[in-house]
């Protein structure tokens, strides 16, 4: 971040600089201490904003926010933000509430109440130099909740950024035969959404526990899953020893590997350790999922990565899809089995049961479902055209109480603003992919923020 104003003014009203510089430095406690701010100082000349810009481009920033501390000319801007590609945001915050006006001189004016003219100045040159930006306005006296939750969202959206360029995605085995759907370029992923594809075979997974010797550790992990879960026929440490085992393995995997996400797929004979392996996957995944790392059933990467925006924006994201339609009722039912996210589970607390058959997967064992709220819901889907540039899929709704299936998978029941089967249709017809990943609450307004800073375009069903 840094700041500017006209250099002119400087000398002309020195009481400026000290206002200045108070300004700068109460707006940057404003920002979240969950982001770490590279600071390019107040600028006033095109030196020191090419001085900014070297230290935001040695820093690899994420995002570049901007105070307008009074007018300033473009040249303060361009310089810092040229040979970045990453947003600019233009926070337009006057000092006071209200002019005095019979008692307001020029350095008053242009120290404490100038909203800055200056905007559009710098987004038509922004527009250019083929920068992406948005603006913020709002003022400093009183406090501006608005102004504040914008530059929330701001700071979450770019740690997806950053959670994406310095995390791996594994890939599992493959997608699900002949969903084609699912199949993705781990090339082209890497160019445009900054994601590496680190591919491990099944036959490595199965060997993932087997130095796996700290009994302290398996059984602290035994505990956890049990205080995660009910478990039908009963809840025992013995009862889930050998996923504890697997649950701690696969956890000291995601940081050798430093993995954010991972989708996978197990296409076999479920015999032997691959079959033991493959009846515990989806609660081991599970566990994963509560300590923030994206687990995608069906090998389906694009899933994985709508989970993990979810999850880092919201701290809530779990793995969905169409489930049916109560037409009656005007509902859609929404969900899926598999992994799913234990802070969405606010219902009532996860279950797991041993099913003698996965449907239309192999093998059988462990099956959870999560028990997400009433209340809000955010649904996305990330989906790719043609040229193999990505696209969001967005949709706000309400979970509504009523029955869902007993069967063992997540089950939301989703009433839209529009009716159930325009939902359908316009869902459908943006192009996801046949999953999407649901939290709880509304977050469209976030996930448009993520948007520009990934530089993805947008499809809004409803809201």
């Amino acid at each position: 971040m840094f700041s500017i104003a006209l250099g002119a003014y400087l000398p002309q009203f020195p009481q400026l600089v000290p206002n200045f510089e108070a300004q700068y430095e109460e707006f940057k406690k404003t920002l979240p201490d969950t982001i770490e701010i590279v600071d390019g100082g107040m600028v006033t000349t095109k030196e020191q904003s090419m001085a900014a810009g070297d230290k935001f481009r040695c820093a690899d920033v994420d995002l570049v926010i901007l105070q307008l501390l009074t007018y300033a000319t473009s040249n303060n801007m361009l310089p810092a933000v040229r040979d970045l590609n990453v947003p600019v945001v233009l926070v337009n915050v006057q000092k006071k509430a209200q002019p005095d006006y019979k008692n307001t001189d020029i350095p008053t004016w242009l120290g404490d109440l100038y909203a800055c003219g200056a905007v559009g100045e710098m987004v038509a040159d922004l527009e250019r130099a083929g920068k992406r930006h948005a603006v913020i306005t709002g003022v400093v006296e009183g406090g501006d909740p608005e102004v504040q939750h914008e530059l929330e969202e701001w700071c979450k959206a770019a740690q997806v950024h950053r959670r994406f360029r310095y995390t791996n995605i594994a890939q599992i085995g493959r997608p699900y035969p002949n969903m084609m759907d699912l199949y993705i370029d781990e090339t082209n992923l890497y160019h445009r959404m900054g994601l590496f594809t680190k591919q491990f075979d099944w036959e490595k997974m199965w060997a993932i526990a087997d130095n796996i010797t700290d009994e302290a550790a398996i059984k602290a992990k035994a505990e956890d899953i049990l205080n995660t879960f009910d478990i039908e026929g009963g809840n025992s440490i013995e009862k889930v020893w050998d996923m504890a085992k697997y649950v701690v393995a696969f956890e000291q995997w995601v940081k050798d590997e430093q993995l954010g996400l991972i989708a996978s797929h197990y296409d076999g004979f479920a015999q032997g350790v691959a079959g033991k392996l493959d009846s515990m996957l989806i609660p081991a995944f599970s566990m994963l999922i509560k300590q923030h790392t994206a687990c995608a059933v069906e090998g389906d990467m694009k899933v994985a990565m709508a989970m993990s925006i979810l999850k880092t924006i919201s701290g809530t994201g779990t793995l969905a899809e169409m489930y049916s339609i109560d037409f009656p009722e005007d509902i859609c039912i929404i969900g899926h089995s598999g992994s799913g996210d234990f802070d969405i589970s606010q219902a009532k607390k996860p279950t797991m049961k041993i099913v003698p058959v996965f449907h239309g997967k192999a093998g059988g064992g462990y099956l959870t479902q999560f028990y997400p709220p009433t209340g809000d819901v955010t649904y996305l889907g990330i989906t790719q055209d043609k040229n193999g540039k990505f696209k969001f899929v967005v949709a706000e709704g309400v979970n509504q109480e009523g029955e869902i299936f007993t069967f063992g998978d997540t089950n939301m029941r989703t009433k839209f603003s529009i009716p159930c089967r325009e939902f359908c249709n316009k869902w459908s017809e943006a192009g996801p992919t046949h999953h999407m990943a649901a939290a709880v609450g509304r977050h469209i307004d976030t996930i448009l923020k993520v948007a520009k800073i990934m530089d993805v375009e947008v499809d809004i069903v409803c809201r």
